[in-house]
């Protein structure tokens, strides 16, 4: 399997090359040069396969040779671990938790996988390669539990100052080792800006080796992929299916539909999102305009500029028209996603966080026009997580893991940055 440059400027590169790049030369995402879709006795058989077995099959594809099958596997069973329940929230609607990682959010599968991946292409080398990676908030504490302590590799996270919660900046700040953390004064997309910069600086050839643990990167985005097989193995209604995805940067979607094409019998997908509405607005006017990110309580969509929405774009063949088919979008305010989480809780007894809310919000949106699909919204974090955003009924109700109690006490380590100027001395020195 190759991978080009979405910019179509940079030579075809293997799964490895891409891997350890992040970033093709000339700026652009790096996406599959194929997407065969699987056997139809993969999907007769899926539902007596372990996730292990799944996850296989799903992204042998797109490793190709680049790791032997043996390794491969093992790298799978490690990083698929823990559960990914599919849990009946109301008639005609699950949710499918993403958070019973290490981490206690979505991103600890694609974290987990990239780290193994590059600790394999590594394992030979003496030279240490630099992952640097932008967060607004959860991407930042799964990276660096991912790569804690993986021989050979540095890992350096920007995240906005202010714009994380209390426990997000704890899970990143607490580690040490061979984790650095940057709070940058500004936004997200001022941390995702420097990340880019730096990749394109010609000053660290020879000096330093960086590479990209986003979703821009094609191992923490196609592994993504899983969560879909795993609810459609758990789901056994007759119904056409529709995903509802909160989104910020749009790697988990964009994996969604990658499962799509992979022939998964998904029949529509929902973007959720909150006041940073970049997508909705595109689809009800066909206009694509990035703007400035604000801040919300759903912090982790708190995107201007969606990095992976051009390779749903590409999925669609740049067909506006083609892509409406099969995404719609809706936006929520702060105010909308509360009494969302309030009635989930008080009517259903189901604790949602302010990501997960936005997608169930979504979810509601589209079915009240489609009453005959069955709907899956993706719980992408604990709500312990965001404590001091939940209703206060959900606060009281909900307990905070072992795995938080004990870095609470820690004390958090960060630099602070605020121009690109700043991050590249840190990075030379």
């Amino acid at each position: 399997m190759e991978y080009y440059s979405l910019h179509h400027k940079a030579p075809k590169v293997s799964f490895k090359e891409a891997v350890i790049r992040g970033l093709a030369p000339d700026k652009g995402l790096y996406f599959p040069s194929e997407i065969k879709p699987l056997p139809e006795e993969f999907f007769k058989n899926m539902k007596f396969k372990s996730k292990g077995e799944i996850a296989y099959e799903v992204i042998q594809p797109f490793v190709d040779h680049a790791i032997p099958e043996v390794d491969l596997r093992g790298i799978l069973e490690d990083t698929l671990s823990f559960d990914f329940p599919l849990v009946e929230v109301e008639k005609g609607i699950s949710s499918l938790e993403l958070f019973h990682g290490p981490t206690l959010a979505f991103k600890d599968v694609g974290a987990r996988f990239m780290a193994r991946c590059l600790g394999f292409f590594n394992q030979e080398s003496d030279a240490k390669v630099t992952v640097l990676v932008a967060t607004s908030g959860d991407t930042g504490s799964a990276v660096a539990h991912g790569f804690y302590k993986v021989p050979g590799v540095e890992v350096v996270i920007l995240y906005p100052k202010g714009k994380v919660s209390a426990i997000q900046e704890k899970q990143l700040t607490t580690l040490g080792e061979n984790i650095t953390a940057l709070e940058v004064e500004g936004t997200f997309d001022d941390c995702q800006a420097m990340v880019k910069q730096a990749f394109l600086d010609p000053d660290f050839i020879g000096v330093r080796k960086l590479t990209s643990a986003n979703s821009i990167n094609v191992a923490r985005w196609l592994p993504q992929m899983f969560y879909y097989f795993f609810a459609y193995q758990q789901l056994t209604t007759n119904k056409p299916l529709v995903f509802s995805v909160p989104s910020g940067n749009f790697g988990n979607l964009c994996a969604g539909l990658m499962a799509q094409k992979l022939g998964l019998p998904i029949q529509h997908f929902v973007a959720g999102t909150n006041a940073n509405d970049v997508v909705p607005r595109y689809l009800q006017s066909g206009n694509y305009a990035e703007k400035l990110s604000v801040a919300t309580i759903s912090n982790a969509m708190d995107v201007g500029a969606p990095s992976n929405f051009i390779r749903i774009q590409e999925l669609f063949g740049n067909d506006f028209e083609n892509l409406k088919k099969n995404l719609h979008g809706f936006s929520f305010t702060d105010a909308e996603t509360k009494t969302a989480m309030e009635q989930l809780f008080l009517r259903h007894g189901y604790s949602a966080d302010p990501h997960g809310a936005v997608g169930y919000l979504a979810l509601k949106s589209f079915l009240k026009d489609h009453p005959n699909y069955y709907g899956v919204f993706l719980e992408t974090a604990h709500p312990v997580k965001f404590l001091d955003v939940l209703p206060f009924e959900l606060q009281q109700k909900t307990c905070v893991p072992e795995a938080i109690v004990g870095i609470m006490d820690k004390e958090k380590k960060a630099e602070i940055v605020s121009a690109y100027a700043q991050l590249k001395i840190k990075l030379l020195n």
